[in-house]
């Protein structure tokens, strides 16, 4: 399977919100970087930032899988008797927005510790 098959099986509009969010995190995380390595500027301005957009990404991951599913079961409720396969399938599919939002969370997490923890050293010396 593709990555870009589990885009649009994800939901485009959840995954491209999450995508943007993935993005503006990355620009805060060069934004840092830059400034601490080349800059040697160890002010936490943006710091939590980067912290910011990854739970971003991950809430929005979340809210995808909860409007899905609510819209899955109103077409159950409907249908009336439905075979646990598909039900299985349904649940995988509503799993893919926040695996993609909880991934990028926990990166944004890590470059966050790292870089909080770094800047903490150098400042103290």
């Amino acid at each position: 399977m593709k990555i870009i098959d589990l885009f649009y099986m994800g939901g485009a509009l959840f995954m491209g919100a999450i995508t943007v969010w993935t993005i503006v995190m990355l620009v805060f995380v060069v934004q840092k970087i830059v400034q601490i390595f080349i800059q040697h500027n160890y002010t936490k301005a943006g710091l939590d930032l980067i912290l910011l957009f990854g739970s971003l990404a991950f809430v929005t991951g979340i809210l995808g899988q909860a409007i899905g599913l609510f819209m899955a079961f109103n077409v159950i409720e409907a249908a009336g008797d439905i075979s646990p396969a598909l039900i299985a399938g349904g649940f995988k599919v509503s799993m893919i927005a926040p695996l993609y939002g909880f991934f990028v969370f926990i990166f944004s997490l890590l470059v966050w510790g790292l870089l909080r923890e770094f800047m903490l050293r150098k400042s103290t010396y």
